[in-house]
């Protein structure tokens, strides 16, 4: 059990980079191209711990592009502002594999 939890925290970091990488890209392109349409969403989580859930938060915050305005851990809720509309997979990748390591 202890090192399926250490396989999903280098699996997490490793994501957490590659997310990082694509977004500044991705920001950069749009930034140049004026594609930027601003919007708030709200994201169910499935994560049950307020560490978890705080974590996620985090990660959605250092990735360019997205920014975690608000947590609601009891109704499991994130509010997340994005520079353009996504799907709820593409704001959160990494939420599995802070569910391995943490849950």
């Amino acid at each position: 059990m202890f090192i399926t939890r250490i396989f999903y925290g280098i699996a997490y970091f490793v994501v957490l980079i590659y997310e990082i990488i694509k977004a500044e890209l991705d920001v950069a392109l749009r930034t140049i191209n004026g594609d930027v349409k601003p919007e708030i969403m709200e994201i169910e989580t499935v994560l049950v711990r307020p560490i978890s859930q705080t974590i996620l938060a985090n990660s959605i915050t250092l990735t360019p592009g997205t920014l975690s305005i608000d947590l609601d851990s009891e109704k499991r809720i994130l509010k997340v502002a994005t520079i353009v509309k996504r799907d709820k997979d593409a704001v959160i990748p990494f939420e599995p594999y802070i569910k391995g390591m943490l849950e």
